[in-house]
């Protein structure tokens, strides 16, 4: 089975909820920054090109096997945006405050609040690994018109759960792990993973 396993991103929050789902296996998980690995270029308008992108380069750089995911929130009202651009969606640098404010300043005149975050999360076993691990995930919700809560990152202040009427940044982050599109996609994940034949890594 897989020993080690480099997690292809920078985003604090995010390695932080992904070293935590992958908890109750026992597979050491190193951020790319222990490696120097530069960033991927994410050019493609589908999460599932860019998660695969960003996964080939970790591992290329690493020769470990390595997992990514591509996530982002996606609006009915603006035909699915901010969507692969939700990191950058008030332009760059990336400023989590900044895109709250933009999301906010564009929703202001519509009546459609709907929207879900989606995650795609690859794993490939080397670089040129030619049947990665896909595992996908959706969190229905609607975006508020205030921000609530502390907790998390990104858009969690203005995204509220379908299920609880909280917003993510006001849920514990046991219970955002187990509902969120990042969880259900890292539960697909390790079922894969587990699944896995010996003889392949």
């Amino acid at each position: 089975m897989i020993k080690k396993l480099v997690i292809a991103s920078g985003n604090k929050g995010k390695l932080l909820e992904i070293q935590a789902l992958l908890s109750p296996i026992n597979i050491e998980v190193l951020p790319q920054s222990l490696f120097n690995v530069p960033e991927a270029a994410e050019p493609h308008c589908t999460f599932i090109e860019n998660a695969l992108a960003k996964a080939r380069n970790a591992s290329l750089h690493t020769g470990l096997p390595a997992l990514a995911d591509d996530s982002g929130l996606c609006l009915e009202a603006l035909d699915g945006a901010p969507g692969v651009h939700s990191a950058y969606f008030a332009g760059e640098p990336r400023d989590d405050e900044k895109n709250n404010a933009h999301l906010q300043k564009v929703l202001k005149d519509h009546y459609n609040r709907f929207a879900h975050y989606y995650c795609c999360m690859v794993l490939v076993r080397r670089h040129d690994d030619p049947q990665p691990l896909i595992a996908e995930g959706v969190w229905s919700g609607a975006i508020l018109k205030k921000p609530r809560g502390q907790n998390g990152f990104g858009y969690d202040p203005l995204f509220m759960d379908n299920k609880t009427g909280k917003s993510v940044a006001e849920l514990p982050v046991e219970i955002k792990n187990k509902i969120s599109h990042r969880g259900q996609a890292m539960r697909k994940m390790l079922l894969l993973i587990e699944n896995l034949p010996n003889t392949e890594l």
